[in-house]
């Protein structure tokens, strides 16, 4: 089973353990693999060292909510992710050694948008833009506007009406602010972002067209 395999298949037994709900599980997951390595692919032309760290930023991107404190004591998460990685082999081989293992633990543990608006962005030295290209993915994952809807309503019990009046005002609060705020250092998403805010409000604009048909 590769590397990749091995880290969802986490997923889906943490999204299970942790009652994650599909705002925060396997798709999610997916998804800002993707972004992260279009965001890598794009870096590493200006930035070659990057070819080292892509591993990292890979595990990184897939298991990032997987200590997620919306769903459970953050240190356990960690601390159950740094348990799995330290024990993935193939053939007797290892896949994460223990300075991988710790800088993913870095990375994920403060990489949250609370977590920044907190204390800033860490100082990760030498790994600064993996950090970096992991949480402006998932910053680039924010914009999709019903996967904000779906946590209302999984976490909340919303109604779908309900949940796009706050999904509104979160957007309006935080997410068409992600420039401004100075969350965006790398050159692929702040040449990228504006497309993911017009995707959103077109989405926004969708949704308010059906809910006011007043089915």
């Amino acid at each position: 089973m590769s590397l990749l395999s091995k880290l969802f298949h986490y997923v889906l037994l943490s999204v299970s353990k942790y009652k994650i709900d599909e705002s925060h599980g396997l798709s999610h997951a997916m998804e800002i693999l993707t972004h992260a390595n279009t965001i890598y692919e794009h870096e590493q032309l200006y930035h070659p060292e990057l070819k080292k760290d892509e591993k990292i930023i890979y595990v990184s991107s897939i298991l990032h909510d997987m200590c997620d404190k919306k769903y459970m004591d953050q240190d356990k998460g960690l601390e159950d992710i740094n348990n799995y990685l330290l024990n993935l082999k193939n053939d007797d081989q290892y896949l994460i050694n223990n300075e991988e293992s710790s800088i993913i633990k870095d990375i994920v543990s403060t990489m949250s948008y609370s977590t920044v608006k907190k204390n800033g962005f860490p100082e990760l030295g030498e790994y600064q833009m993996a950090y970096n290209i992991v949480r402006e993915a998932d910053l680039l994952c924010a914009y999709d506007f019903d996967r904000c809807m779906i946590y209302q309503m999984y976490q909340k019990n919303y109604s779908i009406e309900s949940a796009y009046d706050d999904a509104v005002k979160l957007f309006d609060n935080r997410m068409f602010k992600h420039n401004d705020d100075g969350l965006f250092l790398t050159s692929y998403a702040q040449n990228n972002y504006m497309l993911f805010e017009k995707k959103a409000q077109f989405r926004i604009n969708h949704w308010k067209r059906i809910l006011n048909k007043k089915l």
